[in-house]
């Protein structure tokens, strides 16, 4: 029986795939830390103007009654329910953006060749976001303006980079 050395266990346990449940938790905690930075952005604009919370009620109004009885954003009555119910929706959403994100860096680990894709397809798809978003929500970005909308997102993807970054040290992207 041939005997396996402790420094041929630990390459070995360096070049296994990574699990689901660290990617899954990798994923929770980027996402999580995306949609901390970007309601805390929004909560930070909503202060100095004034108006606590305006950002997530307005968009809590529009998306669970697609903006019915709303006569103008500048008329949406605070909600705690609204917010409360949007802030989660909006955590979900980050969580399973992270969850992709940290799913195809798994397979970016095992493949250098894949990273310049996967880096590619977060600009076009970051690109459609906002393309889409001034397409569909015009107003709702004229009212939270829409520079706001981008440095927040800018914002949550350089820290869901970092702690992705952090968490990867040894990863490396081929053009």
């Amino acid at each position: 029986m041939a005997a396996r050395s402790h420094t041929a266990d630990a390459v070995q346990a360096d070049r296994s795939p990574m699990t689901f449940s660290r990617l899954s938790r990798e994923g929770v905690i980027a996402g999580t830390l995306g949609a901390a930075t970007i309601a805390l952005w929004f909560l930070i604009l909503d202060l100095i103007q004034g108006r606590p919370l305006y950002t997530p009620a307005v968009l809590g109004t529009v998306l669970f009654t697609g903006g019915e009885g709303l006569p103008t954003t500048d008329g949406v009555p605070i909600s705690v329910d609204v917010v409360v119910q949007f802030t989660f929706v909006h955590w979900l959403v980050f969580a399973a953006v992270g969850g992709i994100a940290s799913w195809l860096l798994g397979f970016a680990e095992r493949d250098a060749n894949l990273g310049f894709g996967i880096l590619l397809l977060f600009v076009v798809l970051e690109c459609g976001f906002l393309a889409g978003a001034m397409v569909f929500a015009k107003p709702i970005l004229q009212a939270l303006a829409w520079p706001a909308v981008l440095i927040g997102n800018v914002l949550a993807t350089l820290t869901m980079g970092i702690y992705f970054w952090r968490q990867h040290p040894h990863l490396t992207i081929n053009p």
